[in-house]
């Protein structure tokens, strides 16, 4: 074999697919960059042509709220490095994640989600999502059996996090997997913390994965946006439970979505029964600057792991730190986890807690000078707060430490500055306290 059939025949390394899955040069104007199809509609052919996309019959573009070129191309690279079948990018992680319960969920139904999760989803899953009659039930990810237990004859699926924000908390995906397929029910994974550079969970039993977008994808804090994933994994003619997609659409002609579209009919279901009616549609110049940011994503998750795993280990020693969460440390308990799931790192997010409680938290995150004290992860920027005073403060205080955001919990994000500025930002806060 000669060094050109060898080169084809590859599997192209994630950094490559990271620049190139999905794009190629503009065919109109040779432009290299995806071009930011900053349009509503789309002219059609004729009166048949526009038939047939309404009507599910061929590929193509209608109507931005739907679908865009911009956008398609982000859906492709997300896809492709998930190893997923297909995807769909919308408005924000919030609404990805409405619109797989969308898709899954009538009024009456109810998932199992992991307890130790982002405070935004304990929000939504506990009180937004009661509005349409979809149900909670919480399950602790240090206890796989609660899983299990939690399981009742109205589960639709399985929610949970590769690695959860705020804590650090590593979840053991192939064991909750193993659970969902015996109650034959999908498992969805937020993937957000670890992309899937460091962590492609569907290679693990995940049969749909969500993002937000915003976080480390984009990774530079200017756009706002979430991804769905479809695994191309789950079988959802198996039961009725799914009739989105088992039973004919009267909006298609009587079209049975899974029939038709087989392994990326959960991505079709979630665009044209989902998105289609509810709206949260992605901008294209968001879903062009995250194109951008997810180019040097390899680059980017490596040196976030690389520091904060440097951040952690300092913090450890500290005399004014009580704890330290954070998988790479020895002695974590989610070490064994993170050696399994994350051999490349264990992601940019931890918290750690101090010993002089809430003040202690409010004060150090008062004095950083390089760390901005806001409310986001996944930035080129090391980010800071105090979640039970911001992210979590809607939380009952049982309700903040069931979730890893106790008053003395602080949550860093650590950045791709020279990790010595990061360490001498936090030994002159922690110096105030």
């Amino acid at each position: 074999m000669n060094d050109e059939t060898s080169a084809a025949a590859r599997e192209p390394g994630f950094s490559t697919l990271a620049i190139h899955a999905g794009a190629q040069p503009d065919p109109t104007t040779g432009a290299r960059a995806t071009p930011i199809y900053q349009t509503t509609s789309f002219v059609f052919d004729d009166v048949d042509h526009a038939a047939a996309l309404f009507g599910l019959q061929t590929f193509g573009n209608i109507y931005t709220r739907i679908g865009n070129p911009t956008n398609a191309v982000l859906e492709e690279r997300v896809a492709a490095l998930e190893g997923g079948t297909a995807a769909l990018a919308v408005a924000s992680g919030h609404a990805a994640q409405h619109l797989v319960f969308h898709t899954l969920l009538t009024p009456g139904d109810e998932f199992v989600a992991s307890r130790k999760l982002y405070g935004g989803s304990i929000n939504q899953f506990s009180h937004a999502f009661k509005s349409y009659g979809w149900n909670v039930a919480w399950a602790d990810p240090d206890d796989i059996s609660s899983f299990e237990k939690a399981i009742t004859p109205k589960t639709k699926a399985i929610f949970t996090e590769t690695i959860a924000n705020p804590g650090g908390v590593v979840t053991d995906i192939a064991a909750i997997s193993a659970i969902a397929k015996k109650a034959g029910i999908p498992l969805i994974v937020d993937n957000t913390l670890a992309t899937p550079y460091l962590w492609q969970p569907i290679k693990d039993g995940a049969d749909v994965v969500v993002h937000s977008a915003t976080k480390f994808l984009g990774g530079h804090g200017n756009s706002i946006g979430g991804v769905i994933v479809d695994a191309g994994t789950f079988d959802w003619s198996a039961t009725d439970r799914y009739p989105f997609l088992s039973k004919p659409r009267p909006e298609y002609q009587g079209i049975v979505l899974h029939e038709t579209f087989g392994n990326f009919a959960f991505a079709i279901a979630a665009r044209v029964l989902g998105l289609r009616d509810l709206g949260p549609a992605l901008s294209p110049f968001n879903a062009f600057m995250i194109l951008t940011g997810i180019e040097t994503l390899a680059l980017r998750m490596q040196r976030h792991s690389d520091n904060a795993q440097a951040v952690a280990e300092y913090l450890a020693g500290h005399p004014k730190v009580a704890w330290v969460s954070y998988p790479g440390l020895k002695g974590d308990r989610y070490q064994a986890l993170a050696q399994k799931y994350l051999p490349k790192g264990a992601g940019a997010v931890f918290t750690f807690g101090l010993k002089g409680g809430y003040e202690a938290g409010v004060q150090v995150v008062s004095s950083v000078e390089l760390f901005s004290h806001l409310a986001n992860i996944g930035d080129t920027r090391s980010l800071i707060i105090h979640p039970a005073s911001t992210t979590h403060r809607q939380l009952s205080d049982e309700a903040k430490v069931a979730a890893g955001a106790g008053p003395e919990v602080v949550r860093l994000s650590v950045g791709i500055e020279d990790v010595k500025d990061i360490i001498a930002d936090l030994e002159q806060a922690l110096a105030k306290v």
